[in-house]
């Protein structure tokens, strides 16, 4: 694909986000556009900017939870790709997440390995899960 997939990084931590942004980086095709710090100011984002073609966001964040927020993204841009990046290896989040629109579900600890595949997979479709949940299904 030779057109740019523009990806917004919405985490509370900056090392994580720094971390995640660098590793988007290395793959031209990918543009990190926006990095923000919880779901309000990705909403407030949203209603003022171009609409990415993908979210990367944690569950665990102040003032709102990733998968509300991927509950409310999902309502209001149905055509945002979400990939949950999250700590929690724990069926009930993924399930939760995926029940709410999440495309995919990526743990904090696969992603150097799992990142690409991660958005290449939602980026073509298809939902993605990554080694260490697909024990759990869906």
């Amino acid at each position: 694909m030779d057109t740019p997939y523009f990806i917004v990084l919405v985490d509370d931590h900056d090392m994580i986000r720094l971390g995640i942004k660098n590793i988007i980086e290395d793959n031209p095709e990918l543009k990190v556009i926006a990095e923000l710090g919880d779901a309000l100011e990705l909403f407030d984002y949203l209603n003022k900017n171009a609409i990415p073609d993908m979210v990367i966001l944690d569950i665990s964040m102040p003032n709102m939870s990733g998968i509300e927020a991927t509950r409310k993204i999902k309502e209001k841009y149905p055509g945002i790709k979400v990939l949950i990046l999250t700590i929690h290896n724990d069926k009930e989040y993924m399930n939760r997440a995926l029940a709410n629109g999440a495309n995919g579900y990526l743990l904090k600890k696969e992603a150097g390995s799992e990142l690409f595949s991660a958005i290449s997979t939602i980026r073509h479709g298809d939902i993605y899960i990554c080694p260490l949940m697909r024990q759990f299904g869906s």
